[in-house]
């Protein structure tokens, strides 16, 4: 699906994409560049990306399923890597969340804590597989989830690049369409597969077309009710959108150092 009401992706858009990366991989001077695969979007096209723009014998894709992984995402995953002669690799991370949540949480504690927990044993796999092969985390988050925080700090957040960072999820897709990501992939539900039928939309309570019409609008200084007449939703849909921005902020800064130089 296409959202005529924001500035569509071109095949330049990717060009300089695959440019930037490999630059970048170049400046850094590591051996090569690791990514969590899980199946679905966002990880499919920096994969993609990262192939035509470094090689596939440079990129490493580690697929991290949990008990609530879909069977599918395992023969997706394969796939993937197959059509792209990339490395796979499959590390179960629910060993490592089953012993934290033990020790951890409680019964009652909601499951988004424990979604958290996944996440950031995911990054500690991705960081091991870094140190090991002399390569950098290759992040996979877009500009949707780090405008609202979408993302576990220190867990899907951590990464050393991030090359959708300036491109909202409605982007990722016709970028996707543009570099060759397979239909299935582009037309699946998104989801961070925390926990067991979680969506982003439904979590979220508003679809990507219209959350990245009213980030877009954020960023053009446009007001609540001229954001809210260019989205066609409710301005306080608007007003709650721009406080999650706002309070979301401390997530995508580096930790706060204080203004003092000592001697």
């Amino acid at each position: 699906m296409s959202n005529d009401r924001l500035p569509p992706v071109t095949a330049d858009d990717a060009r300089q994409l695959k440019e930037f990366i490999r630059e970048t991989v170049g400046r850094i001077g590591c051996d090569g560049v690791v990514i969590g695969l899980s199946g679905g979007l966002d990880s499919a096209v920096t994969t993609k990306l990262c192939v035509d723009s470094v090689g596939a014998d440079r990129v490493l894709n580690v697929f991290m399923p949990s008990r609530v992984t879909p069977a599918e995402d395992y023969k997706v995953t394969s796939e993937l890597c197959s059509m792209w002669g990339t490395e796979y690799r499959i590390v179960d991370v629910q060993p490592a969340v089953d012993a934290l949540t033990a020790t951890l949480l409680s019964d009652v504690e909601a499951p988004l804590e424990r979604g958290n927990i996944s996440a950031r044993c995911r990054m500690i796999v991705l960081y091991n597989f870094a140190k090991k092969r002399n390569s950098i985390v290759m992040g996979t988050s877009n500009q949707s989830e780090l405008m609202t925080g979408y993302f576990t700090k220190f867990g899907d957040g951590a990464c050393d690049v991030t090359p959708l960072a300036n491109m909202y999820k409605t982007h990722v897709r016709q970028l996707a369409r543009i570099i060759g990501i397979p239909g299935k992939i582009i037309e699946k539900p998104p989801t961070a597969g925390l926990w067991e039928g979680q969506t982003d939309e439904t979590e979220m309570g508003i679809t990507y077309d219209d959350l990245d019409v009213i980030l877009y609008d954020l960023e053009m200084d446009m007001s609540d009710q001229e954001i809210a007449r260019h989205a066609l939703v409710p301005v306080g849909k608007v007003a709650e959108i721009r406080d999650l921005v706002r309070k979301m902020e401390h997530k995508r800064l580096t930790p706060v150092r204080p203004g003092i130089l000592l001697d």
